[in-house]
């Protein structure tokens, strides 16, 4: 992996801003009034003490490489999995497909991204995966819900290891100009994705009055999509120059990662909403499960990672 200057100045900035976020959310908490403003300061000091561990363990796994940036997706999508399959319970008869689904599928997958194998990379869970799963769980004779289960095996499949597998799968992308660097475009496309979470979330807080979908996801507003958009879109222009874009094509794939993001977040709260719960799970202090950062990426990382390949 290149470990360039441009990359270090990236990660810089990054850590830049997580200090003046800290400092200036500790500021706000000492003059805050209100129970509301309280509560959500502290959301926010929770999320950036989060994302202070998040920022080393990502920064840790680039500088070792592709090896390490792809254990560290895979065990995210493991850990991913586990919280959806605990959050959609299935049943006894299910047992031994999952076992094949976490112990051979899912490290099988990045197996293929390890030794640059797209093909297979490309169409093995959604094509031999997705047949296995219910021919193996048809072995097991339940046949109670035996759809609903199996699309439930199927649908966290994809979700949670080959939509987030497309996120460390730019590192495999041949760019004209660009070679040697992939790992910049991988660390401006998670930057991108939840600068957007948390500029929406701030916006949503301060701004929000219009509510997108009440019955879905309650703090979601127009005015916390279209200003933390915004925000996003113009940060990442800004940002082009680790980039194979140009400042226009930056600012075109940061709306499209936004808009995917939006929707990510929006289509995994509905399946929190049918579940009853509040967060996928509670591995990380202050962010819920590993689900609930990653719903945004999962969506976004296999449009993000299509256009770019086949754009440049």
């Amino acid at each position: 992996m290149n470990w360039d200057q441009e990359l270090i100045g990236l990660i810089g900035g990054v850590v830049l801003l997580l200090i003046i976020a800290s400092v200036l959310t500790r500021f706000l908490l000492a003059k805050a009034d209100g129970e509301g403003a309280k509560n959500t300061l502290l959301n926010v000091k929770a999320r950036t003490q989060a994302w202070w561990g998040m920022v080393v363990i990502f920064t840790l796994a680039i500088l070792i490489g592709k090896t390490g940036t792809l254990l560290l997706f895979g065990l995210m999508s493991f850990m991913a999995l586990r919280e959806f399959i605990t959050l959609t319970p299935t049943r006894p008869g299910d047992h031994r497909t999952l076992f094949w689904v976490f112990f051979v599928i899912t490290p099988l997958h990045y197996w293929y991204l390890l030794t640059d194998w797209y093909g297979m990379f490309s169409i093995f869970i959604p094509v031999y995966a997705f047949l296995f799963v219910p021919m193996r769980s048809a072995l097991s004779g339940d046949c109670e819900r035996f759809l609903e289960r199996t699309a439930k095996i199927q649908w966290g499949l994809m979700i949670c290891v080959y939509a987030v597998s497309h996120a460390p799968a730019l590192l495999l992308l041949e760019i004209k100009d660009y070679a040697g660097q992939n790992a910049k475009l991988l660390f401006w496309f998670v930057v991108i994705v939840e600068i957007s979470d948390v500029l929406q979330y701030i916006w949503g807080k301060t701004c929000g009055k219009h509510k997108i979908a009440p019955l879905v996801s309650p703090n979601k507003t127009w005015e916390g999509l279209i200003g933390g958009g915004v925000c996003t879109v113009l940060i990442g222009t800004a940002l082009w120059w680790v980039t194979p874009f140009s400042p226009l094509r930056a600012a075109g794939m940061s709306a499209l990662v936004v808009i995917m993001g939006f929707l990510g977040g929006l289509v995994m709260s509905a399946i929190k909403r049918d579940r009853g719960v509040k967060d996928w799970g509670q591995t990380i202090a202050g962010h819920g499960g590993v689900m609930d950062r990653i719903d945004s990426l999962s969506f976004a990382a296999p449009i993000f990672f299509h256009v770019t390949r086949y754009c440049l």
